[in-house]
């Protein structure tokens, strides 16, 4: 097709993008047509875009029937964000996070209300890529966002919607990483920085190529002391590639491997608030171990064929130890004040994917068709132990006695599908996407202690799942498209095990023999518009509706310091809402705006148990209504970007980030007389310098105006109301408890680079 052949050295190109990734050509960049910095005023006119699991030839991004975000590698590294959640937050459009676990590494990210969560338990309805794999771990579905460093990063994409291309768990979008290689990246760097909060980083990065073999490898050393009393970070993360190329192929196998050590504070109850910084109670620590190896190639049998394949294994290890009030403490009769709880798994997970994707005719219409299968296997081992405790006065646990195994379990997960994608354009102002997956998932449980039989289940589901996408075109700065499709989210080994309200679990979970859960469909369907207004000025806007069957929910019931709940399915829920964006470059100042409004509600009444609500029933019931609104969600989001480069060698940025009240967990009902958690405004500022070629300073600043703000709630009890807050298991109230967000704090660095 014209719009391929027309991109210099298409056979020369070094494709390892996936799902949606704008594909970079060694001639130089190709940019996404709504994403832009301040030097984008000659914008090339072609545009190729992946649109599937693996590297193909891609689509241009006229043909696309989705809002896409695309951000490269380098607008990550000039905000100088202290991680990549961060990054997300304060510049997708649609996107949050929630501070649930008092860690900066461990937030929720949620894109137009689902959600990719690092915590055991949390229903996700969002999934991750990085270069082909699916990184949301077999186990539970969780993303660990601290386990790939930014700076391996060359570009990520967000695509909406319940695209059935992306596969299982793409129930609101999916995100793609796109990791960088010797060849685009050649030369390095190395970075030192340090700041607020005891937080010291060093960070280095070199690529090169030897011929046709390129290379590249980043990795960085972390460490802070939190801003709060009980939260410090140890971060070392690490990524190497080697490569091949030659005129017709390519071939790379990469490492990825991170060893982190994450402290909490927990959420604490408002009656904490004096003191923002102190735990409810402590230790909570995560540790995190992986291992993932790549290897993938793709091959040119001509400019219009193409065979693109990956192979991966993944090794993943997470210790987890919380902290937990005994909610059956009693001064005379049970004087036993806390417990601990230890959580392990160990798993292992393999896969592959293979996809065929050919240009050509359909009669006189050009024709673009790719199709594909893909396999994900994982073996997991999960252990949970506990142990009687007491609190000291600093609200630390003492533990009483040996860890006692509670559950131990295996697991074993496989994920087969087969997809095809036809895009047929018509004439040069329409054309029609038809697409298609269908998946088979089994999860297997099996207990390995002898004393739950009935935990033992072999759960199997299967689905096809369509889509279909027109765009228009009338002219080359504007483009409108409508879009349908569906996904599936099967049931985690998590959820299946914890599904039976009279026999609640806590997170992470307890196993135990429970009533079977039913797949979550999602059904979405979105109508958008897309433009350029000259040439260093775009916009886009958006309506869309993703309604869907038997969600899954944690169900809180009890209190906030233990999670403990259970997973039921909750009938219909519906996510619709509208998407705003634009940009424009005006001499040395860029300005990038974007405002989402997301309604989130239940579509289907149902009884739960939440006791900590003050409008609960006698026996702590709550009546769910049509309408109630999820929690969690923010209903406005209002995000704006400055950038100011008075001189070649200074920039200045701004970021102003809003976002409207949530409703806490346990508020499913939204008649809580504690009321929402509050909106808030953000501000951030950033600024670099270039003293020579190779030497930069750098410096960043959030939360500039020291805002006191929660990004997150839950409903529970809080037994600490005695002298200087010590427990008193006589004097429990039932409290909002919320996840405060981090004070002002400053950093500066340098970083030196080389040819």
């Amino acid at each position: 097709m014209a719009y391929w052949k027309s991109v210099p050295g298409a056979t020369e190109l070094a494709l390892s993008s996936l799902l949606g990734s704008v594909i970079l050509l060694l001639h130089g960049p190709i940019f996404a047509a709504e994403t832009f910095t301040a030097t984008d005023k000659n914008l090339p006119e072609i545009v190729v875009t992946g649109t599937t699991p693996l590297p193909g030839l891609g689509l241009p991004l006229r043909d696309v029937a989705a809002s896409v975000q695309s951000v490269s590698g380098k607008d990550i590294t000039r905000q100088h964000a202290g991680n990549i959640t961060e990054f997300f937050e304060q510049n997708l459009s649609s996107v949050t996070i929630n501070s649930a676990q008092g860690n900066p590494y461990q937030p929720d990210v949620n894109y137009r209300g689902f959600t990719a969560s690092p915590l055991l338990g949390t229903p996700q309805g969002l999934s991750v890529f990085q270069d082909g794999v699916r990184i949301n771990e077999p186990f539970g579905d969780v993303v660990n966002w601290d386990l790939l460093p930014q700076s391996a990063i060359a570009n990520l994409q967000v695509m909406p919607g319940s695209n059935p291309v992306f596969g299982l768990n793409t129930l609101g979008g999916a995100l793609a990483i796109t990791t960088k290689n010797g060849r685009t990246n050649p030369g390095g760097q190395v970075e030192v920085s340090g700041g607020a909060f005891g937080r010291k980083t060093v960070e280095v990065e070199q690529g090169g190529t030897v011929g046709n073999i390129d290379y590249f490898l980043t990795a960085n050393d972390s460490k802070d002391k939190g801003w709060a009393d009980h939260n410090p970070s140890s971060v070392k993360q690490f990524f190497g590639k080697i490569g091949y190329q030659d005129a017709a192929t390519t071939a790379s196998l990469s490492l990825t491997a991170a060893d982190n050590d994450l402290q909490g504070m927990q959420t604490i109850p408002r009656a904490f608030l004096d003191n923002r910084r102190q735990a409810y109670t402590f230790p909570d620590k995560n540790i995190n171990r992986a291992q993932l190896w790549n290897l993938s190639a793709s091959h040119f049998y001509n400019d219009n064929l193409q065979l693109s394949t990956n192979a991966y294994y993944r090794n993943y290890r997470n210790d987890n130890s919380s902290s937990n009030v005994n909610q059956n403490y009693d001064a005379i009769t049970n004087p036993v004040s806390a417990n601990n709880t230890r959580s392990m798994v160990k798993q292992g997970s393999y896969g592959f994917g293979t996809q065929l994707s050919y240009i050509g005719k359909l009669g006189t219409m050009d024709n673009h068709i790719v199709g594909g299968i893909s396999g994900d296997f994982a073996n997991s081992r999960f252990k949970q132990l506990r142990q009687d405790a007491n609190f000291t006065a600093s609200r630390d646990t003492l533990g009483l006695n040996d860890f006692t195994l509670g559950t131990d379990a295996k697991t074993h997960n496989s994920n087969l599908s087969i997809f095809v994608s036809d895009t047929l354009a018509l004439n040069d102002q329409w054309s029609v996407t038809g697409s298609g997956r269908y998946n088979y998932a089994r999860v297997n449980i099996s207990d390995q202690t002898g004393n739950q039989p009935l935990l033992n289940s072999k759960n199997t589901f299967t689905r096809f799942n369509p889509g279909v996408g027109v765009t228009y075109n009338p002219n080359a700065a504007l483009t409108a498209y409508a879009t349908y499709n569906e996904g599936m989210r099967t049931p985690t080994a998590i959820e299946l095990a914890c599904a039976d309200p009279n026999a609640p679990c806590t997170l992470p979970n307890n196993f135990i023999a429970d009533p079977a859960l039913k797949p979550v469909i999602a059904r979405t369907g979105e109508f958008g518009l897309r433009g350029k207004l000259g040439a260093a000025s775009g916009w886009s806007g958006s309506i869309f509706r993703t309604a869907l069957d038997n969600d899954i929910q944690f169900i809180s019931s009890s209190g906030a310091s233990a999670s403990t709940g259970y997973f039921q399915n909750v009938g219909k829920t519906r996510r619709q809402g509208l998407e705003l964006a634009g940009h424009t470059v005006v001499g040395p100042v860029g300005v990038t705006i974007s405002y989402s409004y997301i309604d989130a509600t239940y579509q289907t009444a149902f009884v739960e148990h939440s006791g900590s609500n003050s409008s609960a029933n006698a026996i702590g019931d709550i009546a769910v209504n049509r309408g109630n609104k999820l929690p969690g969600i923010p209903q406005n989001t209002l995000k704006l970007r400055l950038d100011y480069a008075p001189t070649s060698a200074w920039n200045v940025g701004t970021n102003f980030v809003y976002r409207s009240s949530i409703y806490a967990r346990g508020d499913e009902n939204n008649q809580d007389a504690n009321g929402k958690i509050s909106g808030y405004t953000m501000v951030n500022l950033d600024a670099t310098y270039l003293v020579t070629k190779r030497l930069q300073i750098f410096a960043r600043v959030d939360n500039l105006f020291n805002r006191q703000y929660a990004n997150f709630g839950v409903l529970g009890q809080n037994y600490f109301n005695g002298p200087g807050r010590s427990l008193d298991g006589n004097s429990v109230s039932n409290e909002q408890f919320i996840g405060p967000g981090a004070p002002r704090g400053g950093w500066v660095g340098l970083r030196y680079s080389w040819s």
